[in-house]
This record gives structure tokens, C-alpha cells and sequence, in this order.
């Protein structure tokens, strides 16, 4: 079953491979990535966010960290920069929260991505449903989304 996520990866020609896994709630990366049998490293979250204007942003992190918030604001020339809530992310991504791919969202968001994640030949990230993972390249992962690249992991 296609989604935005996997129609927009065909339309921009990029190659990847589907793979599913048993969705479990809260269970973020490490669920998928014991799942699927990679270093969780490997698996990049697509977190929804917003600045002091509740100007919606996406952040794409390595699944073994956490995104330092103050960190990416001063990067991203922000004042301040939190995760949205699971109804608003809805709202601005057209996916659910646990399903969140930043391919194919409902509009475009400013895209932040963790520089280190660039430097994984392949990557494992969200293809537009819970428990849905696709792998892709992470050169087509830059050139399909442009994003802006930040340092704001912590372990």
C-alpha cells in the first residue's frame, strides 16, 4: 500500500526497500530497529517541532539520541524550540504521530537534519505509517529533501 511518504521517494526516482515491523506505542526506535535487526543509530526519527511562534519545523534525529533543543534553536536562529503535540503535529504533517515521515507531508516544513546522520551510507526512516520503515540512501535522503544540517544530538 503506497503513502504520500513512498509516492513522493517514487516520484523523485530514489531507491528503497520497504520493511515492517509491530508498531508499539511510545516504543519509538528501539522497538524497530530490535525489530528489524540494526543499530538503532541507523534508525532516524522524524520529530515534529515548533519555534516561540509555534511556527511548525521538522527535525530528523539518529534514533539513539535526543535532540538538544537549545542547541538547535540557536542553530536554527530561533529563541526557543519544543515538540509539538501529537493532534497539532497531525495537523501539520498529515501523518500520525509513531507514523511520521518527513516525505510526502501534508505542507512543506522547514527541514532540520543531524549532520552526522548524512555520513550513514543507508538509513532507516519513517515511510508514512506506524510500524513502517523504508531504507534509503542517505544522499537521496539530502537530495530529495534539501534539509538544513545541524549538531544538536545528545546521547
Amino acid at each position: 500500500m503506497k503513502t504520500p511518504a513512498t509516492q513522493m521517494l517514487d516520484a523523485n526516482g530514489v531507491q528503497y526497500t520497504e520493511h515492517e515491523y509491530q508498531y508499539v506505542e511510545h516504543g519509538g526506535t528501539a522497538v524497530s530497529s530490535d525489530s528489524l535487526g540494526v543499530p538503532e543509530h541507523q534508525v532516524v526519527k522524524t520529530l515534529v517541532m515548533q519555534d516561540e511562534d509555534a511556527k511548525p519545523l521538522i527535525v530528523l534525529m539518529h534514533g539513539d539520541r535526543q535532540v538538544a533543543t537549545k542547541e538547535l534553536a540557536r542553530q536554527a536562529g530561533r529563541k526557543r524550540i519544543e515538540p509539538c503535540k501529537p493532534d497539532v503535529a497531525q495537523r501539520h504533517t498529515g501523518y500520525q504521530v509513531g507514523g511520521t515521515s518527513p516525505f510526502g507531508m501534508r505542507k512543506a516544513l522547514p527541514i532540520f537534519v543531524e549532520r552526522s546522520i548524512l555520513d550513514l551510507p543507508q538509513i532507516y526512516i519513517n515511510g508514512g505509517r506506524r510500524g513502517f520503515l523504508v531504507r534509503i540512501s542517505s544522499a537521496d535522503l539530502e537530495r530529495v529533501l534539501k534539509p538544513t544540517l545541524v549538531d544538536a544530538a545528545r546521547s
